[in-house]
C-alpha cells in the first residue's frame, strides 16, 4: 500500500505512526510474558507436584512486572516533563527489549533449582519498569500534536499498539507450537517469540529517534514554563485527576487480564492444556482490535470520553458472567464469541478514547506525571493482580467463578463512579497551558 508523502509530513499522523508501531513492539513483549505465564511458566520455572500452587507462583511473577510499573512512571514522569517525551520512549524500548531477549536466555528450574524463578522475577521486573515508562510517553506525542477535535482518534494509533502486540505475541506462540509440537514447544520451542523480539527492536529504535516533541510542550520548555518537581505539582494541584485517571484504568485493565491471562488458564482447565481455543479467541479479539480500538476513540470525538466510558464500565462487569458460562458450555464458538464481545466491545469503549481522555485531564506542565502515574497505578491493584485473585478466588470458589464475578463487577462500580466524575473534555479547545480548562459535560 502506497501512502502520499504529504501523510507523513503531518506531525500528527507521524507522531501517531510512530507510536503505534513504538507500543506495538513494547507491548508484544510484555504479553509475551503474559501469554507464557498463562501456557508453560507454571510448569517450567517452579517446582513440579502441585498444579494449584505452580499456577499461582507463575501469576504472581506477572504482577510483579505491573508492580513496577509505577516506579517507571514516575521516574518517566519527572523526566518526560522536565527533559521531553522522545528520550523516555527511547530509553524505554532499550529497556523493554534487554528484558524480553534475555527472557529466552534464562534457564529453568530443572536446571538452577529456585534461581530460575528468582532470574524470572528480575526480567519481569525490568519489564514492568519499561512498561511504566512507554505509554505516557507516546500517548502524549500522539495527543499533544493533534488538533481539536481529533485527539481521540490519534490518541488511538497508540492504544492499537496494544491489542497488535497482543495478536503477535499470541501469534507468535500459535505458530511456533504448531510447527514444533506440544514437546518440543515446552522443551524450547517458547523460548523463540522472546529471542526474535530482538529484530522489532531494533526496528522500533529506527523509528523512534526521527519523532520529536509535540509544539505545545518544546513552547512550554523554550519559554522556561516547566514545572522543577512535576510530581509534586501534579499531587499539590491535580490530585483529584490523578485517583480519577488511577479508578478509569480498574475495570478496563482488570478485565482485558482476565479474558486475555486468566482466561487462558480457565480454558486450558475446560479444554485441555494444549488446547489451542484460548489463544485462537485472543488472537481473533486482537485483529477485532485494530478495528475497534480507534472506531470507539472517534466516536468519543463526537459524542464525549464519557458516556463511552460508562458503557464500558457497566457494561462489561454485566458481562464477564456469560464469558466463564460460554466456557462452561464446552462450546468453541461461545468462547470466542465471548471474548471478542467482553474485550472488543466493553473494553475498547474505555480503551480507545483513553490516552486523548487521560492526556486532557492534566497541563503541559505536568501531563506526562499525570497521565502515567494514574494510568499505571490502576494498572497496578487491577491488570497485574487480577489474574492472581482470579486464581485465588476460583480456588475459593471451590471451582466456581462467581467470586470473581464479584471482584469484577466492584472494579466496574469503581471505574464508572470514577468516569461520572471526572471531567468532559472532548470539546477542550486546546490543550495549551499549564491547567485545565474542560467545558461542560453534555451527558
Amino acid at each position: 500500500m502506497h501512502f502520499p508523502e504529504r501523510t507523513f509530513r503531518n506531525p500528527a499522523t507521524k507522531a501517531g505512526i510512530g507510536g503505534f508501531v513504538g507500543t506495538t513492539i513494547e507491548w508484544y513483549d510484555f504479553y509475551l510474558y503474559g501469554t507464557a505465564t498463562a501456557l508453560v511458566f507454571d510448569r517450567l520455572f517452579f517446582p513440579a507436584g502441585n498444579p494449584t500452587a505452580s499456577t499461582l507462583a507463575a501469576f504472581a511473577t506477572f504482577a510483579a512486572g505491573f508492580g513496577a510499573r509505577p516506579v517507571g512512571a514516575l521516574v518517566s514522569g519527572h523526566l518526560g516533563d522536565r527533559v521531553g517525551r522522545k528520550p523516555m520512549l527511547v530509553a524505554s524500548l532499550l529497556m523493554m527489549g534487554f528484558a524480553t531477549l534475555a527472557i529466552g536466555f534464562l534457564p529453568t528450574y530443572v536446571h538452577i533449582g529456585l534461581a530460575a524463578p528468582a532470574l524470572l522475577v528480575a526480567v519481569r521486573l525490568l519489564q514492568g519498569l519499561a512498561a511504566g515508562a512507554e505509554w505516557g510517553g507516546a500517548a502524549l506525542l500522539a495527543v499533544e500534536h493533534a488538533k481539536p477535535g481529533r485527539r481521540g482518534w490519534y490518541g488511538s494509533m497508540v492504544q492499537v499498539g496494544s491489542p497488535t502486540g497482543m495478536l503477535l505475541a499470541s501469534g507468535g506462540f500459535a505458530t511456533v507450537r504448531l510447527l514444533v509440537g506440544d514437546s518440543a514447544f515446552d522443551a524450547w520451542g517458547w523460548r523463540v517469540p522472546f529471542l526474535v523480539s530482538i529484530v522489532l527492536i531494533a526496528l522500533g529504535l529506527v523509528i523512534r529517534v526521527k519523532l520529536d516533541d509535540g509544539e505545545i510542550f518544546a513552547r512550554a520548555r523554550d519559554q522556561q514554563e516547566l514545572a522543577r518537581w512535576p510530581l509534586l505539582e501534579v499531587v499539590r494541584t491535580q490530585q483529584k485527576n490523578l485517583w480519577l485517571t488511577a479508578g478509569m484504568r480498574l475495570s478496563q485493565n482488570g478485565g482485558y487480564s482476565i479474558y486475555t491471562t486468566f482466561g487462558l488458564t480457565y480454558v486450558a482447565q475446560h479444554f485441555g492444556t494444549h488446547n489451542d481455543l484460548g489463544l485462537t479467541a485472543i488472537l481473533i479479539s486482537s485483529a477485532v482490535g485494530l478495528v475497534s480500538t480507534p472506531a470507539w476513540a472517534a466516536l468519543s470525538d463526537r459524542v464525549g470520553r464519557r458516556p463511552l466510558y460508562l458503557f464500558g464500565a457497566i457494561g462489561g462487569g454485566l458481562f464477564l458472567p456469560a464469558h466463564f458460562l460460554a466456557v462452561n458450555s464446552g462450546s468453541p464458538v461461545l468462547v470466542v464469541l465471548a471474548v471478542v464481545i467482553g474485550i472488543n466491545v466493553f473494553q475498547d469503549a474505555m480503551y480507545g478514547p483513553q490516552a486523548a481522555w487521560f492526556s486532557e485531564l492534566f497541563g503541559t506542565k505536568v501531563r506526562y506525571s499525570g497521565a502515567s502515574i494514574g494510568y499505571q497505578f490502576g494498572s497496578v491493584v487491577s491488570g497485574g493482580l487480577a489474574p492472581l485473585i482470579a486464581a485465588a478466588l476460583l480456588v475459593a470458589g471451590g471451582g466456581s467463578p462467581w467470586l470473581i464475578v464479584l471482584f469484577f463487577a466492584g472494579l466496574s462500580a469503581l471505574t464508572a463512579v470514577s468516569a461520572y466524575l471526572a471531567a468532559e473534555t472532548y470539546r477542550l479547545p486546546s490543550l495549551d497551558g499549564g491547567t485545565l480548562r474542560p467545558v461542560a459535560a453534555t451527558t
